[in-house]
């Protein structure tokens, strides 16, 4: 288990019930980022990485 395997666990035993949309998520991204700009990058490719799950033609980032 990686370490971070432990804070996504926890996410999905506390909230996992819970519906919510990726409006508000994109919100609370950016006030994570706000309170903790040394994680701006990774916080940028998850949501990059997210936002084109479903695009067939694009298996990079950038």
């Amino acid at each position: 288990m990686y370490f971070t395997d432990r804070g996504i666990e926890e996410l999905s035993d506390r909230r996992g019930g819970e519906e919510v949309s990726l409006g508000w998520l994109a919100e609370r991204l950016r006030e994570f980022v706000d309170l903790n700009p040394e994680f701006e990058t990774p916080v940028e490719r998850l949501a990059t990485w997210l936002a084109r799950l479903d695009d067939e033609d694009d298996d990079d980032l950038d």
